[in-house]
């Protein structure tokens, strides 16, 4: 019988986010190249008792970019401080958060490339020389104190990587591209958290999961909830294939990993647009969604996976969209002749 985790507080998604992350670098699983890179500046950081460089990590959502930064105080034995660009409207709101660090801690600034240029400024002396630049008063009477900051780390996350600005690109010391997990490292995820959760998972159920995951781990999580919830209801606790297929197969998430939201998308560009091409804008209109949340959220997957192409012209569904949906592709039109042909 499946058993109820005992010491686990899961009564909300963050919560139940952290306690299945990894705590380690030598834990994380996939992101091989990253990982091995990041081994040897924490062990040199140690070795020469100086502050980690500054980090950035870019990639699509949900790929482990705030998991790393979790891992690393603990590597360092250090403290951790988060925030988000989108909270630092000015210069004041990231004042707590510099004053605070004690020597050799992190600071992460999730979605940083959404922080405004006069915040951007501001922490540039901060990362450089470990100080900032605080103006008193105003026009004659203005002066200017600058504070000393203890030595830290700053770790930056983004999913749009080509917004930051060259400055702030270049300070990071360390710049990190997260790639999509292949199914094997995804059902090795699941099986692992699984156990942390306490309940029994076989081998085939655990793959059958990790490929309907869109290559990511946030995903895989999130649907082995749903799955280990369907198992207790349904079943006897235990995740089999028979019920991991049935529990998906309920959330609407077929076996190429699609959920409803993809192959409506899938749906708008060929049935709206005949296929494309057209521009990510008019897709989002039609399916009243932010364009941001196609590009970040459902594009990349249906990128990697080749359902559909960007071209200079827009997006293009691809054959293998048309085979998915059911539908013929449009035939090509013949080349226009020139008045000489």
């Amino acid at each position: 019988m499946g058993r109820e985790p005992a010491n686990l507080n899961i009564n909300d998604e963050k919560n139940r986010n952290a306690a299945l992350r990894p705590r380690k670098l030598n834990e994380v699983i996939g992101q091989r190249e990253v990982t091995q890179r990041l081994s040897i500046a924490v062990n040199a950081a140690k070795k020469l008792k100086e502050p980690l460089g500054h980090i950035l990590f870019d990639g699509p959502p949900g790929l482990g970019k705030t998991t790393f930064a979790t891992v690393l105080p603990n590597e360092l034995g250090t403290s951790l401080q988060m925030t988000s660009g989108p909270a630092l409207s000015k210069p004041a709101d990231l004042l707590p958060f510099l004053t605070n660090l004690e020597e050799g801690s992190i600071l992460f600034i999730d979605e940083i490339h959404r922080m405004p240029r006069v915040v951007e400024e501001f922490i540039y002396p901060a990362m450089e020389d470990f100080r900032i630049d605080i103006i008193l008063g105003e026009g004659l009477n203005a002066r200017t104190i600058s504070m000393n900051l203890k030595r830290f780390t700053l770790i930056g996350a983004t999913t749009r990587s080509g917004m930051l600005s060259g400055p702030m690109r270049d300070r990071f010391k360390m710049h990190e591209h997260l790639e999509f997990y292949s199914v094997e490292e995804l059902s090795q995820i699941v099986r692992v958290n699984a156990k942390k959760l306490e309940v029994g998972i076989t081998d085939e159920a655990a793959f059958e999961l990790a490929r309907r995951c869109r290559g990511t781990p946030r995903i895989a999580n999130a649907r082995l909830w749903w799955v280990r919830n369907f198992a207790h209801s349904e079943g006897d606790g235990n995740i089999t294939i028979d019920i991991a297929k049935r529990a998906l197969d309920m959330q609407a998430v077929d076996s190429e990993g699609l959920d409803k939201q993809d192959r409506r998308y899938l749906e708008t560009l060929i049935q709206v647009f005949d296929g494309g091409p057209t521009g990510v804008e008019a897709i989002a209109a039609t399916m009243n969604l932010p364009a941001d949340t196609l590009s970040d959220e459902v594009e990349p997957f249906l990128l990697r996976e080749q359902f559909v192409i960007r071209s200079p012209r827009g997006r293009i569904a691809t054959p293998k969209a048309f085979e998915l949906l059911g539908k013929k592709p449009k035939p090509e039109k013949p080349p226009e002749r020139g008045l000489f042909d």
